[in-house]
């Protein structure tokens, strides 16, 4: 069954919605492997690294008679800490960052199969358990970002309109004296393209709130959902840190330098139109000379490395949901170790609190399900196997 498209595979096709779950599998189970690693005396550098080689591992093992189909990292892997908003992933020519004992950790990566995305991102305070919880504004943001998230899972069904979720995820950040990160978007994903059309805004300033269109969300859309939140102001800075990861734009223009034209020719090759980090090119000098050229005429845009200010803490959670008929289908997400954060701060609000505490878990459509569950039960032996 295709879309009214017919260039355009959406989730009303089994096949799809078993493509997505196949990248879910993986996603899940790599974010795990990387979290495990996220210690006290950990390089970031190499978490990074290792985190990039699980993913293009585990998608290698999925249709393999396919020699067509292309497979692989959606989103490189980044470790941020503490007031690092996002996009932290260091080079081997650049400084690299070792973990601490309390350091809050954000872990955000993905894949796709066939050009079909899941993303995820999930935070973690290192040494925290419930025998030893994390108080304080740590406590405050990273339960702020997680009940925020929770809330926006319950509202991402067909018919919401977006800035409705926009709305609950402040008024959650609110209740626990904190702000979602300024302007951040959660995007539609489609096939080969991480940043669909349809978008979700965070914590608009004035001029995005007058420029920011919104939108209704409908049955067979796929959404990322991403949550950041800050004990700060809220506003993503830029500083000394080199950016790595870039992504090709559509955007068409005659590169004058040949190692330019080298570079995104391997670019357009080996990524297309996915996120990747300068590290999978033989020659990182090379690539970071290259891509200036390449960014000043828009052929490749950067992923900034935002900071809020120091002393501050910024948590997050990101999700892949898909919008099936039979309900909204969170196919990415490690569960939350909510005993082991503890904060003075609740949410009050009535309406947000039955919100919060209606399911999130509809019944599936049996057939697709099964479908899905058998191809899922291959991957995740084959992903199990490789760990």
């Amino acid at each position: 069954m295709a879309d009214k498209d017919d260039t355009e595979r959406t989730i009303a096709e089994d096949l799809v919605v078993t493509k997505y779950k196949m990248a879910g599998a993986i996603v899940n189970q790599v974010l795990k492997q990387v979290l495990e690693k996220c210690v006290a005396g950990a390089s970031v550098k190499e978490t990074c690294e290792y985190g990039d080689k699980l993913l293009l591992e585990a998608t290698s093992q999925v249709f393999k008679k396919e020699k067509e189909l292309k497979k692989g990292i959606a989103f490189p892997t980044c470790i941020s800490v503490n007031n690092c908003i996002c996009h932290f992933s260091p080079i081997s020519t650049e400084s690299d960052l070792i973990l601490k004992d309390e350091d809050m950790v954000k872990v955000d990566l993905g894949a796709h199969v066939d050009g079909f995305i899941a993303v995820v991102a999930h935070t973690i305070v290192i040494g925290s358990s419930a025998d030893k919880k994390v108080t304080g504004r740590k406590a405050d943001v990273a339960l702020a970002a997680h009940y925020a998230s929770q809330a926006a899972l319950r509202l991402l069904k067909p018919g919401t309109e977006t800035n409705s979720i926009t709305s609950t995820v402040e008024k959650i950040c609110g209740a626990y004296k904190c702000k979602a990160i300024e302007g951040m978007l959660s995007h539609q994903l489609k096939q080969f393209k991480i940043d669909g059309e349809k978008t979700i805004i965070q914590n608009p300033n004035d001029a995005q709130k007058k420029e920011h269109e919104k939108f209704t969300l409908e049955t067979h859309e796929v959404y990322a959902m991403d949550v950041l939140v800050s004990t700060g102001e809220g506003v993503g800075r830029e500083q000394v840190t080199r950016v790595t990861i870039y992504k090709k734009t559509e955007e068409m223009y005659q590169l004058k330098l040949k190692a330019s034209r080298m570079f995104y020719s391997e670019v357009s090759n080996k990524h297309g139109l996915m996120p990747f980090n300068l590290r999978t090119f033989g020659d990182e000098k090379k690539a970071k000379m290259a891509v200036v050229e390449c960014v000043n005429h828009r052929l490749i845009e950067p992923f900034q490395v935002l900071y809020e200010k120091p002393n501050e803490y910024v948590a997050q959670f990101k999700f892949t949901v898909l919008l099936m008929p039979s309900g909204s289908h969170k196919i990415t997400g490690l569960p939350f170790e909510i005993e082991a954060f503890q904060s003075d701060c609740v949410v009050e609000d009535q309406e947000l609190k039955t919100l919060l505490n209606s399911s999130a878990n509809p019944k599936a459509a049996k057939k697709k399900k099964k479908k899905a569950e058998k191809a899922l039960g291959e991957v995740a032996m084959e992903v199990d196997a490789k760990a």
